[in-house]
């Protein structure tokens, strides 16, 4: 079992990549959207983060978070979201016992953010991710995105997407 170690950095920013057990799409509903949603604010409100980009698709989600400058413990949120999720909706898609009810994939894939530019691919990977897998034409048209806040933000125009955001060659993403 090679010697994984995350990166542990007390105010910085990370990428995440949450993944389904099975890829199930189980958030391929609007009570599941909500439920996550949820979730995420009660874990918000115990444990503080700023979300500046968060995409959730039928079996997986991105997320981009800024963690407050005295903590890095965002296996503990991620931990809470999943569980939260599992106490809201998990009895209408399992019924086994035990942590999480095997709704979640064990761990998530995590890439500590190093500089603007890193934030920049990240930020349009997470958007772009619903046309990436086909589920609409146009980023805009995907509804669980935060790319609509960035929108109304002015960090996007509504068309940006239309064509293919161009990806620095040899990136991975945690798919």
């Amino acid at each position: 079992m090679p010697n994984y170690r995350r990166a542990r950095i007390p105010g910085a920013t990370y990428f995440f990549t949450v993944v389904t057990a099975r890829r199930r799409p189980l958030l391929a509903t609007a009570e599941a959207v909500a439920a996550l949603r949820r979730s995420v604010v009660e874990v918000h409100r115990q444990l503080p983060f700023s979300i500046d980009a968060w995409v959730m698709l039928p079996d997986h989600m991105h997320a981009i978070w800024t963690l407050p400058v005295d903590d890095f413990d965002f296996s503990a949120r991620w931990g809470r979201i999943k569980a939260g999720f599992t106490r809201y909706c998990g009895k209408a898609h399992t019924s086994a016992p035990g942590r999480n009810a095997g709704l979640w994939q064990p761990r998530f894939w995590e890439h500590l953010i190093r500089d603007e530019a890193d934030f920049a691919v990240h930020m349009d990977y997470t958007h772009y991710n619903p046309v990436k897998h086909g589920y609409v034409r146009r980023v805009i048209d995907w509804p669980y995105s935060s790319f609509h806040r960035c929108v109304r933000q002015g960090f996007y125009a509504a068309d940006w997407g239309d064509g293919e955001p161009r990806r620095p060659p040899g990136r991975t993403f945690g798919e």
